[in-house]
Formats: C-alpha cells, structure tokens, sequence
C-alpha cells in the first residue's frame, strides 16, 4: 500500500493531506524519513508521525451481494421499506458496509459493499467508467434500428448516452432479453434507454460490475470477493492513484 493511503487509511488525514506530510519529511517510515510519494508500506513496516506509530487500520472487507427485487440501496428507509442492512443483518453481517453504487428498488443483481473508502469513490467516479453489463427483458422486439441507437448512443433527457455494448439473448414478438453494457450509472439509465424506443423493461438484473460477477449467487446471498476479483478492484485503485483520482 502507498504511504500517503497508509496515513489516510490510519486517521492521519486525507490522502491529499497525507502527500503534503510527507513531502516536508514529517513521516517516518522503520526509523527513516520517507519524502517520496511512491513509498510503500506492507505487513512489518512501522510508520511514525508526529511521535506516534501510526496503527494499520482494520484490513477492508469487500463483499458481493445479489440483491433482490424490493429492496432499497441504503442502509435505512424513511418509508419502512426492506434496505440492503436488512439483507446483511440476514445473513448475519455485522461488519459495517456501504453499497458502492446503487442498484433501483426494483433492479435486482451484483451488488458491491466495502469500508474502503477510497476504493467505492474510484469505482463510483465517471472518469473511470467502470463497466456494467446488465440483463434487460423488454417489451416487444427490438428493430435493427433500435440496436443501432443503443451502440451509437441514445438521446436522454440529461444528454445522450454514451455508445453500449448488447447483446440479443433471446427475442419474440412479446419480449426480447438483452444484455447490456454501459461505463456511466445516470439515475435509471438503462430503463431509460429503453423507454426512448418505446420498449419497457420487464425486469432487470445487473450481471456484472467491474471485475465481479454474479455467477450462481442467489437473490439474498452474500459472499466475499475471490481473490482474483479482489487483486482486480486493487489494480483499479492503484491506477486511480497514479493518475491523481
């Protein structure tokens, strides 16, 4: 880990903050000032400031969930609704999470929860477009047409969205199953994207976000990140980190 996130991670001050200590040589790393930004710290390393030995902080938890239809993407509700701490307190989580992202009320799917502060505001940042792939049931057929202006990008109301990858499931008269990949999270944008083409969604579930996929979760079911997610979602904070996010 980065000794500027190291500070941040430990309660010294913000990551921002914590690379202006550095630099003015006010942090020590196994006895020695460390002025470089690139430092890292690992298991062993004692970093001090101001006199003190600066505590790891706790070892972050990443956990996957499918939520299920009818749930809020808080932690409580003013309306009593049922909110993903009811899910977690189910299955008996009692480490405190929060969502990175929403999913709608009535979006089922993958769903990430972390205390990694810094990783969420990566994952959630426009500027990294972390892929989405969604699975749609909508109304009716799609029209080559209609493909067409879901990849070259759709016109919303807050602007035209950005080109889509899809891909036609399965498709009749009544309904079609589409799976779709998008890099923004606007506010209901792909019920949106499909309402433009006069094609409502039936139902939707998110497949996939970022490194993390759905697999054979069941609505409801909780698990942790598998270590090759984990070394993914970390490969994204550390480029997020070189470039100044």
């Amino acid at each position: 880990m980065r000794l500027q996130r190291y500070l941040a991670a430990g309660g010294v001050a913000s990551r921002r903050r914590s690379e202006e200590l550095i630099v003015a040589g006010l942090v020590r790393v196994n006895g020695r000032v460390a002025r470089e930004l690139g430092t890292t710290v690992g298991p062993g390393d004692v970093v001090e400031y101001g006199g003190r030995i600066v505590e790891p902080a706790h070892e972050p938890a990443y956990l996957v969930m499918n939520k299920p239809h009818g749930v809020m993407t808080t932690m409580r509700d003013p309306e009593g609704r049922r909110t993903i701490a009811d899910v977690l307190a189910r299955g008996r989580i009692t480490r405190r999470v929060v969502p990175v992202g929403r999913l709608d009320y009535d979006t089922s799917g993958v769903l990430l929860l972390t205390d990694d502060g810094a990783l969420a505001h990566v994952l959630t940042h426009p500027r990294y477009g972390v892929e989405k792939t969604y699975r749609a049931t909508v109304r009716g057929r799609l029209t080559p047409d209609q493909v067409g202006l879901l990849q070259s990008g759709i016109k919303l109301e807050d602007g035209r969205a950005e080109p889509a990858q899809l891909r036609v499931v399965a498709t009749n008269r009544e309904r079609s199953v589409i799976d779709l990949t998008i890099h923004e999270g606007r506010n209901r944008q792909v019920r949106r994207m499909f309402e433009e083409l006069d094609r409502p969604v039936l139902d939707l579930t998110r497949l996939r976000f970022g490194p993390i996929s759905l697999g054979d979760l069941v609505p409801g079911g909780i698990r942790e990140t598998t270590s090759r997610e984990l070394a993914a979602l970390r490969a994204i904070a550390a480029a997020a980190e070189e470039t100044g996010a």
